[in-house]
């Protein structure tokens, strides 16, 4: 294993891109450190400390958008915003293109694709220019005489304008660094950018959790005891992400010319979680907003009362939460994975499912999908609910270190890692007869 990891370095190729990698990501850290100007950072670090006495886990709104932004959003960086809006975009446009079949059909024909993408990049500046609006105007309702976050009171027009403009600045820079990545580096750009941005909040979590051990806030035995449930669960992910469903299919003889080409047998995979930590971040994106109905000071009692009753300690949140999970798991994977589409590339090509009936061949995959994404949903929706549920039985625990154990977190740190990896090996494969590991096969999974 350490022979292997010395073979990466020595292929100038793959030594080179890990590099490029690397410096990248370091540029995206530094990003994230540099304030926008009109900010009273004293002033912004009480009213963040202020909102997590409040309520476990501090202000909802805020908690999302600093989670992807990798701790830039406590700072309202240059990076503040992070690259969520653009995935969001994203998002939506696949579902977009699997609902109208116009946008489908040009997405098909030839410079499709980079309309596609255009739309998508528009997309994203216009979500970005709503968030930071909407956060700025936030932050503004809670600014008093006792704790001015802005500096700017007397050119408040001027802040809102700035700050709006870097922010939407920002995240577009860290999408032409994603793509970057893509092009000259390892793996999916945008993935390692979340990646990395989560990784780096790690540290200042376990100072955290060092603390309360030390000042006997919490027993070691308890943190110890879950550090080992935490392992357990890596590794159930770990068979999550890899875990598929092998269908057999079988085609048949081609003649071409004079030569009579064999029936070549292969199998169509199908995960057991084909959406990823796509239904985790529907999920969270439907319900931050109510969560956040609470810091407005609306003067209508019923928004805040959804509010309240939707905040992430409640017990209807847990189970509005899981259900959401669980549907947008089912329609994803029905919009991403056509049964249809599959059941038709499978005939074109003269495949065939033994013992399956052709014309019953789309009911056949429906049903497979159906079964392996009931249980694949249903471990998603428990991975998910892990911080809350650490937090409710150990009230002291941090919850900073809480939301790394699981949930959108730990998802996306077990796949990217997994991604990176299976990069790392092909390239290897390509150079020496060994990859990373001697048994078994890295699979990639799409995020």
């Amino acid at each position: 294993m350490f022979n292997n990891f010395i073979n990466i370095f020595k292929i100038k190729e793959l030594r080179n891109r890990i590099l490029f990698t690397i410096f990248i990501l370091v540029i995206f850290r530094i990003g994230a450190q540099i304030p926008v100007p009109g900010v009273n950072f004293e002033a912004l670090s009480r009213f963040i400390e202020s909102q997590k006495q409040q309520s476990s886990g501090g202000n909802p709104l805020f908690e999302y958008f600093n989670f992807f932004a990798g701790g830039a959003f406590n700072r309202i960086s240059i990076f503040s915003l992070g690259i969520m809006p653009y995935i969001t975009t994203s998002i939506i446009m696949q579902l977009l293109l699997m609902v109208f079949p116009t946008l489908k059909r040009m997405s098909e024909e030839e410079g499709g694709r980079r309309k596609i993408n255009q739309f998508t990049r528009i997309g994203t500046v216009v979500v970005c220019l709503l968030q930071s609006f909407m956060v700025i105007n936030q932050i503004n309702n809670f600014n008093s005489p006792s704790l001015r976050i802005i500096a700017f009171e007397n050119n408040l027009w001027l802040f809102y304008f700035s700050t709006i403009i870097i922010t939407t600045t920002g995240t577009m820079i860290l999408m032409w660094l994603g793509e970057k990545i893509t092009e000259n580096g390892i793996g999916n750009g945008i993935s390692l950018i979340i990646f990395a941005g989560i990784v780096a909040r790690v540290p200042d979590a376990l100072f955290e959790l060092i603390n309360k051990v030390k000042d006997k806030s919490l027993e070691l035995p308890i943190v110890l005891l879950i550090m080992g449930v935490y392992c357990f669960i890596i590794a159930l992910v770990i068979y999550e992400q890899q875990g598929q469903r092998k269908i057999p299919v079988n085609y048949a003889k081609r003649v071409i010319g004079r030569k009579v080409y064999g029936s070549p047998s292969t199998y169509l995979p199908l995960k057991i979680n084909p959406s990823g930590v796509i239904p985790i971040i529907f999920a969270n994106a439907v319900l931050v907003f109510p969560q956040s109905l609470t810091q407005l000071n609306t003067k209508w009692e019923f928004l805040n009362a959804i509010g309240r009753a939707l905040h992430p300690d409640r017990a209807l949140y847990l189970v509005l939460y899981a259900a959401l999970i669980i549907a947008f798991s089912y329609f994803y994977t029905q919009v991403q994975f056509n049964p249809i589409e599959i059941a038709k590339n499978i005939r074109e090509h003269g495949g065939s499912v033994p013992g399956i009936p052709i014309n019953k061949l789309e009911e056949y995959i429906a049903k497979v999908l159906n079964r392996i994404v009931l249980p694949g949903s249903i471990f998603l929706s428990f991975i998910a609910i892990i911080p809350t549920i650490i937090i409710r039985l150990i009230p002291n625990f941090p919850v900073s270190f809480a939301y790394l154990l699981g949930g959108t977190s730990l998802i996306i740190i077990v796949g990217v890692d997994l991604d990176t990896m299976s990069q790392i090996e092909s390239h290897l494969k390509m150079h020496y007869r060994d990859g990373l590991t001697k048994k078994g096969k890295i699979r990639s999974r799409n995020f």
